[in-house]
């Protein structure tokens, strides 16, 4: 049994444009979440740079929001009061106006005061989005938020979450274990190797926006799929296809 330091990351190097949506998938421990905390600034590097606009991130950054796996809701403060604390802490005023605009998006208004033991988990993951972007951020990072919703829910918070950034452009990284995710939110979708983690390849997804789900069951949106699995799986896709 191995003991001791293991080295998450090697030779990791991408660039995500502005106002894009790039997805990073993977199998299951490649380093995807090690990854984007260190995107955030939360999580140092023992080797390599990572870079916002020309700036070193050396630590967390204002202009970088972060949407966890979890919601993280404070439990004894209710849907608005969790809102407003990144402000409280930052000592800022917040845009009441930008923050309603963002629950009416959410369809949470009329929840403002509900604790989230009164919310459903899709309702509390939308509040936790609210809260990120009520930061007005450039940059937001998003490590497998719907992972623990039900199919039908995730579906909805993936349209929510395409519909938010064709209104904003917020540019966005986008951490899932889900193809079909991946390929109906982003730009771009990279793809990771095992450990120590890299990016083994770069595809673009060049459905036009607004997409619908129809769009996933197209012959390209299958080739696509295909190709990704075969990155992850280590197999020919044009051997697989052509068995089929």
């Amino acid at each position: 049994m191995a003991y001791g330091p293991r080295v998450a990351l090697k030779d990791c190097t991408f660039d995500v444009e502005q106002n894009t949506i790039v997805s990073i998938v993977g199998p299951s421990g490649c380093g995807k979440s090690t990854l984007l905390w260190a995107m955030s600034g939360l999580r140092d590097l023992t080797e390599g740079e990572i870079f916002l606009d020309g700036t070193k991130i050396k630590g967390p950054h204002p202009d970088i929001g972060l949407v966890f796996q979890e919601p993280n809701l404070l439990p004894w403060r209710n849907l608005m009061d969790n809102i407003l604390f990144p402000f409280e802490i930052r000592r800022e005023k917040p845009d009441m106006d930008w923050i309603g605009h963002l629950l009416e998006r959410c369809g949470l208004v009329g929840f403002e005061r509900n604790f989230p033991r009164e919310l459903s988990g899709g309702m509390q993951q939308r509040a936790s989005i609210v809260r990120a972007l009520s930061l007005r951020p450039s940059v937001l990072l998003m490590d497998e938020p719907f992972g623990a919703l039900d199919a039908f829910i995730r579906e909805e918070m993936n349209r929510l979450v395409e519909e938010i950034w064709l209104e904003t452009k917020t540019t966005i990284v986008f951490i899932t274990h889900s193809i079909e995710e991946a390929i109906f939110l982003s730009d771009r979708v990279l793809v990771m190797a095992n450990r120590p983690g890299r990016v083994q390849q770069d595809l673009a997804v060049d459905f036009a926006r607004p997409r619908s789900m129809q769009v996933m069951a197209s012959k390209a949106a299958f080739d696509l799929s295909n190709t990704i699995k075969a990155g992850i799986y280590g197999f020919d896709p044009s051997v697989n296809m052509a068995a089929e």
